[in-house]
């Protein structure tokens, strides 16, 4: 079975490969350079042979008296001495006088591109059997120096490619071993390098993480948006896309950029940790977990999630309604069934004018209360709220008001659900927090303020604990003794969820017991006329 390489042995071995083949390359560069060195060499040599050569006074004097035979050993004694192929002589008129070649002799000697009989030295090269040679040929002038008697041509082989390798192998043997032994040491360590930063994981599991990530990122249903420490987004699923309303092209630019809005932006660009929190953006309700980044310990960005709790809002708050209902009836149906004991007992005992007198009392009292609050709030379905409420608290032991300066008008029937929603919460909580206090009593304010609902609901409890004020309205959180997360702490929050989609707040406070305040703004063509 073939086993791959692993990416520390990959980029080991091309390392190599790529050392190898520059020491090559290399090798083959010194090569060249030292047969054009030796050529050049070889060239003025040869030159410098003819020159001496041609310049003798007794070469002249031979040249010049036809002494051939002499001529002939001077040649020789020079050929042998300087190691050149040949030394040549010719007279003026080409023949050649002197060589070691004898088939020469006699003959006129092909004297090329050269002006040598013309009195000027000249140096070039002829190919011959066994590769390249050196030709340097001068002239020979007459005693006076007046006219040229004839030539002297010296032929130097140049050195071939073993030659010249063999010249330089000591030199080039040297760098190359120390050329091999760092570029395969420096290869070694890079591939030490890249297995420690890819986590000794293969191209293969890269790639696959890379991929299940993917699939992973764009399968979840929750938005992620991961940040760098400039605030560029670095990942982004698609489910965020949809959520934050952003392009699809959003990586690498910043969440101004892509006009994200300024409360979720604020949110995802904080320093700290946020846990579940309630942000408003594009008619949406959003729950945002945000955690810092951090590898050994340097900062690299954060990542967030965020969850659509819009449709939950909707569905919580038709619950909520419901139990507002249930709660109401079944108050209301304890309160008539005291009532009609306490005038089934008055009858029982005669006392039939008492009877009468109870019970015009009692619908005094639920008609004075419920003339104040029709007209302090016009809006059928809050009103319905309230007066139910009163039943619900009177079992409680609370008295339930409505604040003087109370005024409402009819309400469009979606900004209404809310309201009731708000109020109904806001109500229970205080009514809870009022039943264990000495005077229990809970009052509630509405009205319409710069085109905001405010609704402002004080008890008589023991308020809320300092530094708690914003944290009562997350969800789980509760200032009740026994509190279970998931049990208590529900309607604040689903109170703050219906103000922040809607781009209000709801805040609390403790002066004389809690104040909880909710503004939420009415929008375009939200009030009925």
């Amino acid at each position: 079975m073939n086993r791959r390489l692993s990416l520390a042995g990959q980029l080991l071995a091309l390392q190599v490969v790529i050392v190898c083949v520059v020491l090559v390359g290399v090798a083959a560069v010194t090569v060249a350079q030292s047969m054009q060195r030796a050529e050049e060499v070889e060239s003025r040599r040869a030159l410098e042979i003819a020159e001496t050569l041609a310049n003798g006074s007794a070469t002249r004097t031979a040249v010049e008296l036809g002494r051939t035979e002499y001529i002939r050993i001077t040649a020789e004694e020079s050929r042998s001495t300087s190691g050149s192929a040949d030394v040549v002589v010719a007279g003026a008129d080409r023949t050649v006088l002197a060589s070691a070649d004898p088939g020469l002799l006699g003959r006129p000697l092909d004297l090329g591109a050269s002006r040598v009989l013309e009195g000027r030295s000249w140096v070039g090269d002829v190919e011959l059997p066994g590769g390249h040679a050196a030709v340097a040929m001068a002239p020979v002038y007459s005693a006076r120096g007046d006219r040229v008697l004839g030539l002297v041509a010296v032929q130097r082989p140049y050195p071939g490619v073993l030659g010249s390798l063999e010249a330089a192998a000591p030199n080039l043997l040297t760098y190359l071993g120390l050329a091999s032994a760092l570029g395969i040491g420096g290869s070694l360590l890079l591939a030490r390098r890249v297995k420690r930063q890819t986590l000794g994981l293969e191209p293969a599991e890269i790639a696959g993480l890379v991929e299940h990530r993917d699939a992973m990122l764009h399968g979840i249903r929750e938005g992620v948006v991961g940040l760098d420490l400039r605030g560029r987004v670095t990942l982004v699923n698609d489910e965020a896309i949809r959520l934050l309303r952003i392009p699809g092209d959003a990586l690498g630019r910043t969440l101004e950029d892509l006009g994200v809005a300024e409360e979720v932006r604020a949110t995802l660009l904080s320093r700290g940790v946020e846990r579940d929190r309630a942000v408003g953006s594009a008619g949406r309700v959003l729950v945002v977990n945000r955690l810092p980044l951090t590898s050994r310990g340097r900062p690299l960005g954060s990542v967030a999630t965020l969850r659509d709790r819009t449709e939950l809002l909707e569905l919580r708050r038709e619950l909520e309604l419901t139990r507002h209902v249930t709660d109401t009836l079944r108050a209301q149906a304890h309160e008539f069934d005291n009532r009609l004991h306490t005038i089934a007992g008055l009858i029982e005992l005669g006392e039939a004018e008492e009877a009468v007198r109870f019970v015009h009392r009692v619908s005094s009292t639920r008609s004075e209360f419920g003339h104040a609050v029709t007209e302090a709030v016009r809006d059928p379905a809050l009103a319905a709220l309230l007066i139910a409420k009163a039943s619900q608290a009177a079992e409680l032991g609370v008295e339930l008001r409505v604040a003087p300066d109370s005024a409402l008008p009819v309400l469009s029937p979606e900004l209404s659900t809310d309201v009731a929603t708000v109020v109904g919460n806001l109500v229970d909580n205080a009514m809870d927090a009022a039943s264990g206090a000495g005077e229990r009593w809970v009052e509630v304010g509405v009205g319409l303020v710069d085109d905001e609902v405010d609704v402002v609901v004080r008890d008589s409890g023991p308020g809320v604990p300092p530094g708690m004020e914003t944290e009562v309205f997350r969800r789980g959180v509760s200032t009740k003794e026994g509190a279970v997360p998931g049990g208590r702490g529900i309607g604040l929050s689903l109170v703050q969820l219906v103000c922040t989609r809607r781009g209000g707040e709801a805040t609390a406070s403790s002066a004389d017991g809690s104040v909880f305040t909710a503004r939420i703004p009415v929008g375009a063509s939200l009030v009925d006329a």
